[in-house]
């Protein structure tokens, strides 16, 4: 057999390999490492325990699924006095439109909470002279209420009643205003005009303008409603959409395992096709929708608008999908020119990942036990994110209408009356405001929720390298077995996971905290963008961008340095200083076979997911918008077709990069067992070759491809 040439190794990056007879694989007889990051990230975990406990003994999830009234009591809450008063009711709407609404996210006139909203415009004036309407109105006063100690003029003014109620209609469990518009004007019940109860006429529309500052986020939450709403209803057909990519990624896989050179090819055709399907179809849009009324509108002369489909009739819309479209297309076409002759290597080196991964099946499910541990990561950050936001104190402030020294001041509602405030200021009410507090604990809870973060960033990444380290050392196993499979151990990837946990927990909590560091660095990056985007600082927004663009970057190395360090720590048991080293350097005295090899197999993976992504996502487009006639009438009704649609196609990209992932790590860990083999060995009969004949053949290839270069 002609022995391929070999490359003379670049000194400055290290001696390569020497041969070594007794290496056969993953070492067996190994110690621990960086036994102090284990440490650290013991102490780390019971810390982040305690945090989750004292957030848990202080938190209250209510306060974000209630309104909240002006004593800072829940409305509708089971066992409290408002049990049965489920709806918060503001005295005085109008003064919703103060600027204060948006400064302290707090309506400056008193709230309670109603068991329903008002049906009827009365106001107290006439109420009192009637017995009915005043039993009716009581309702609607502050709790305990009794009209025979008080005259008109002193309810109104000690703000035991509002002056008026109007038809309201309950939103997101608050009484606003019933407005309705006939031909062109803005009315309440059949009135545009109403006396606001202290004998001034007043105009709807300011009724409006209270009703839109109180009600800043609710056309968000009708957005989310209409999307709960969507996914009630059509979630059995979004899991039978995950059901269908995780089949059609099963029978991929299992088809590349035998037919690796036919289904690149298919796949390579079918994205180029795929894609231009969607070119075809945006453009039919976008002719069709010429000459329809408002069709011409530009987006940004729209805006943001709740009920997204709105969109869908825009010509402007379907022209930027259209080129979203192209501009992948080509990119797809001139990338596939360029490596042309590349994609002849890749091939084989999937070719030898199929016959690893069919030796280790068990690799294919084994994705499954990191994505619970994520879960599980999720669900606690998630928790406790929660229960520290909402375990603040209520917080009582000043309001008032008039000008006064003590606005905006704290106050306690219990001992207001009896201060120098309602003497100063007659108009003065105590309310609640927002929950906070002044103990130490609530000082420091924005360092616990940086610190709940940066926990959950470092274990979620310790569970992925976990992950990589075991798959790595059961398919370096595979490809140091000289006789394979006969040589391989009985469990590979079990014995692999034992190694990675018993010896090298501190090397994998090294690797990933590094990383860690990195990722909570670019979410304070990011808070301080959105902070500074009111302010008019050219140079600091500049230094932002340059400090994201190359934490980003950062951010990424290290994860390409990481991936590889973890092959080497499964491969030979060393800390992760030097497995990192060693894997940089092993890259970089063969970085033209980098570049040939591992990035084209990378990119080829990648046309498998978005095969996949994108037949599931045609596939659920055509159902859920009942183009199908065989199920025209299975599909749900929807208020926006594009929620399952969405889900479906995010869904089925993380199901399928689940199952590549593994084809992913299994090439990354034979292409450096592959480079550490040329520099061990050199193919005659004292220092065989480990790998198989075609890969041999894919040497021969890119050594004389490295020539005619």
């Amino acid at each position: 057999m002609e022995e391929p040439e070999r490359e003379e190794p670049d000194g400055a990056y290290g001696t390569p390999q020497k041969y070594d007879p007794t290496f056969k694989g993953p070492i067996y007889d190994r110690s621990c490492t960086d036994i102090i990051c284990c440490i650290l990230l013991l102490i780390a975990i019971v810390g982040y325990v305690i945090v989750g406990v004292i957030a848990w003994t202080h938190g209250d999830p209510r306060k974000v699924i209630y309104p909240t009234d002006s004593r800072g009591q829940f409305c509708g809450q089971l066992g409290t006095p408002n049990e049965n008063k489920p709806f918060l009711f503001y005295f005085n709407i109008m003064k919703c439109a103060s600027p204060l609404v948006l400064l302290e996210f707090q309506c400056p006139t008193k709230q309670i909470c109603v068991s329903t909203c008002p049906d009827r415009y009365l106001t107290y004036l006439k109420a009192h002279t009637n017995k009915g309407d005043l039993e009716y109105y009581k309702q609607f006063c502050v709790p305990g209420f009794n009209n025979l100690q008080k005259s008109v003029p002193e309810v109104l003014r000690d703000g035991d009643c509002p002056a008026m109620i109007t038809p309201s209609k309950p939103l997101a469990r608050r009484c606003f205003p019933a407005v309705n518009a006939k031909k062109g004007v803005i009315m309440v019940g059949n009135e545009t005009t109403f006396d606001d109860g202290r004998g001034r006429q007043r105009n709807v529309t300011e009724l409006v303008e209270g009703a839109k500052k109180a009600n800043v986020v609710l056309e968000a939450r009708q957005l989310a409603m209409k999307i709960f709403e969507d996914y009630t209803v059509s979630w059995y057909w979004i899991i039978i959409g995950l059901v269908v990519a995780m089949v059609i990624s099963l029978i991929f896989i299992v088809l590349l395992r035998f037919l690796a050179g036919i289904m690149v090819w298919v796949m390579i055709v079918l994205v180029i096709l795929v894609l231009g399907y969607g070119i075809f179809h945006c453009y039919m849009e976008y002719a069709r929708l010429k000459g329809e009324a408002g069709s011409d509108v530009s987006l940004k002369d729209l805006g943001f608008q709740t009920d997204l489909r709105v969109y869908l009739h825009l010509r402007q819309t379907w022209l930027a999908f259209m080129i979203i479209l192209c501009i992948m297309e080509v990119i797809v076409i001139v990338l596939l020119i360029f490596l042309r002759k590349r994609i002849l290597i890749a091939i084989a080196l999937i070719k030898e990942a199929s016959r690893a991964i069919g030796y280790i099946m068990t690799s294919l499910v084994f994705p499954l036990c990191s994505f619970f541990l994520v879960c599980l990561c999720i669900a606690y950050w998630a928790s406790t994110a929660v229960f520290l936001s909402t375990s603040n104190e209520a917080v009582y402030k000043v309001f008032n209408e008039s000008a006064c020294d003590y606005a905006g001041q704290t106050c306690k509602p219990e001992t207001f009356n009896m201060t120098n405030i309602t003497k100063q200021c007659p108009d003065a009410r105590c309310l609640f405001a927002f929950y906070g507090g002044e103990t130490a604990y609530h000082k420091y809870l924005i360092v616990f929720q940086i610190y709940n973060a940066f926990m959950f960033f470092w274990l979620a990444n310790f569970v992925i390298a976990l992950g990589q380290v075991t798959l790595a050392g059961a398919f370096a196993s595979y490809y140091w077995a000289f006789k394979k499979p006969d040589d391989m151990p009985a469990f590979p990837l079990f014995s692999s996971f034992g190694r990675a946990l018993r010896y090298h927990t501190g090397s994998l909590a090294f690797g990933s905290l590094i990383l860690a560091i990195v990722q909570i660095i670019r979410v304070i990056l990011e808070y301080l963008d959105h902070r500074l985007k009111a302010v008019d600082n050219k140079f600091a927004k500049f230094l932002l961008i340059c400090l994201k663009c190359c934490f980003w970057c950062l951010e990424k190395f290290i994860k390409f340095l990481n991936r590889n360090a973890y092959i080497m720590i499964a491969i030979y048991g060393t800390n992760f200083c030097t497995s990192a080293k060693n894997a940089f350097f092993l890259l970089m005295r063969n970085i033209v076979r980098v570049a040939v090899l591992d990035k084209v197999t990378d990119f080829l993976l990648f046309l498998g997911k978005l095969l996949i992504v994108g037949s599931v996502g045609i596939l659920a487009f055509f159902f859920f918008t009942h183009r199908i006639k065989l199920v025209q009438d299975t599909a749900p009704p929807l208020n926006y077709y594009w929620v399952p649609i969405l889900t479906v196609i995010v869904g089925s990209y993380l199901i399928a990069h689940g199952f590549f992932s593994v084809y992913a790590m299994c090439v990354d860990t034979l292409f450096l067992c592959f480079l550490e083999d040329l520099e061990r060995n050199d193919g005659s009969t004292e220092k065989p070759y480990f790998m198989s004949a075609n890969l041999k053949k894919l040497l021969r290839k890119t050594n004389k491809d490295h020539s005619d270069a």
